[in-house]
């Protein structure tokens, strides 16, 4: 017996010797993690107040002592209290299904044209199941009393604090020192980087881009009522007319597009080309991402989100041509979107935002727009079972287009969400490193959020250029 209780006593041993360890690794680890989360939670909360100190409200974003972005002026601050106001007319629908697609529609000042599409609005069916963020580049009052009257879903309106259109007299509106048209800097004694035709900076006109940046970082990272949503976003803007079957057609759409269509970074309303109505197939159609009635998810977003880069340094004044152009393109292949063979959304404006906004330019034929719809655009008319056409290779804004221009003033940089406080931070403080993580406090939401992987090299590219903006510095 003896023989067999001697290995047996040291298995027993070597047992409770190698709990013992283990519980003491154990309690290493985890004290090693609180230690690290401690830190980290310190260091965050050290570099949150660090940069709220810096670039708090009220505070003169300057670089070399020039102003670079404005004070919030007392318009600028009353819209960003009513950006944190909850949505209107919970009381009418107090229950929101959980898998509702948000319908985000963006507006500027074309108040003929945003009436059409309230109406539009009101006889689509499943509205009443959905909230509706109205975002709006600056603030008119004609514009903001149609949201207002609006009672046939939920509706938040938010407004962007920094839009040309709340600073008319000043950057980032028109500022007395700023160059007009090709005017020379050195010439004129004026204040300006051209862009690359030689034109300087129109605000009303760049604001179209930056509006919308901010609304996509705003609506995703910075409202309570949509950071945590998981499902799809639909966008619209004043002038696209939406069909009655479009919130049943898209549910349809964003439901099949994992399955039909996998490689599907988006769903859309409408047809890529906006003057086709469809090709009436039976049949799902997947093709180059469109700009009337799009809605793709958070997934999407964050991919977007990480070309802000790309987004923010091309010359093209245009959201959407920037996007085709340059943004896409980098995702290193085709960016497809899953749509129905009719239309269930039209483009119905005839100008630019830039124009058509006084009170008699409406660009509207007879102030109406005739926009026929038949009795199959009143209910879903898309099949589950329907088969898939895709198109391969399409016409239009492909990489290598060098932009439309009027994006080259270095000023435009500081009112883009993602880069306003970050490009400064990096110039001004954290050229030491070689790479950075920290929080930063959104315009929008008044949240915080990380932003990652901002490379040094990209910001000294912008702090080497913004010495021609200030010489002194």
């Amino acid at each position: 017996m003896a023989p067999y209780k001697k290995p047996r006593m040291r298995d027993a041993a070597l047992r409770r010797l190698l709990s013992v360890v283990l519980v003491t690794l154990l309690a290493v680890v985890l004290l090693i993690t609180v230690l690290r989360t401690n830190l980290n939670s310190d260091a965050l909360t050290r570099n949150s107040n660090e940069i709220d100190e810096t670039f708090g409200v009220g505070s003169n974003y300057s670089l070399g002592g020039r102003k670079i972005v404005p004070v919030l002026n007392e318009l600028s601050i009353l819209l960003e209290k009513r950006n944190r106001l909850p949505p209107r007319n919970i009381d009418l629908f107090p229950n929101l299904p959980k898998d509702h697609i948000t319908i985000v529609l963006y507006v500027h000042n074309r108040p003929q044209y945003l009436q059409i599409v309230v109406q539009s609005l009101s006889q689509v069916i499943g509205i009443n199941e959905t909230l509706l963020i109205v975002s709006h580049d600056g603030y008119f009052e004609e514009m903001n009393k149609i949201i207002e009257g609006i009672k046939l879903c939920r509706v938040k309106q938010i407004y962007a604090p920094y839009s040309p259109h709340v600073f008319p007299v000043g950057f980032p509106g028109v500022s007395p020192a700023d160059c007009r048209d090709k005017e020379n800097p050195k010439k004129n004694h004026c204040e300006g980087t051209a862009d690359q035709y030689g034109n300087h900076r129109s605000p009303k006109i760049v604001s179209l881009k930056h509006h919308w940046w901010w609304m996509m970082n705003t609506v995703w990272d910075g409202l309570k009522e949509t950071k945590q949503h998981s499902g799809h976003i639909l966008f619209i803007e004043e002038d696209h007319f939406i069909f009655p079957n479009a919130y049943r057609n898209l549910q349809l759409l964003t439901t099949l597009k994992h399955k039909k269509c996998p490689n599907c970074y988006a769903a859309n309303l409408a047809p890529f080309d906006v003057k086709l109505r469809g090709e009436g197939w039976e049949s799902l159609i997947a093709e180059r991402m469109g700009n009337v009635g799009y809605a793709f998810n958070r997934t999407i977003w964050r991919k977007i989100h990480r070309k802000a880069r790309e987004f923010c340094f091309f010359d093209d004044y245009n959201w959407d041509i920037t996007m085709w152009a340059t943004v896409y393109p980098s995702f290193g292949g085709p960016v497809y979107s899953l749509r129905g063979p009719r239309t269930s959304a039209v483009h119905f404006g005839k100008c630019g935002l830039h124009q058509g906004q006084g009170e008699k330019a409406a660009c509207i034929d007879n102030g109406v727009v005739k926009i026929e719809v038949e009795e199959t655009d009143k209910v879903a008319n898309i099949k589950p079972d329907w088969g898939l056409h895709v198109y391969r290779h399409q016409t239009g804004y492909q990489a290598g287009f060098k932009g439309w221009g009027g994006w080259g003033d270095l000023k435009r940089l500081f009112l883009d969400e993602s880069s306003e406080t970050i490009v400064q931070f990096l110039y001004q403080k954290l050229f030491p490193f070689t790479r950075t993580q920290f929080y930063v406090q959104t315009i929008g939401g008044n949240d915080q959020h990380i932003y990652d992987s901002f490379l040094i090299d990209e910001a000294a590219e912008l702090g080497r250029s913004l010495k021609v903006l200030d010489p002194e510095s």
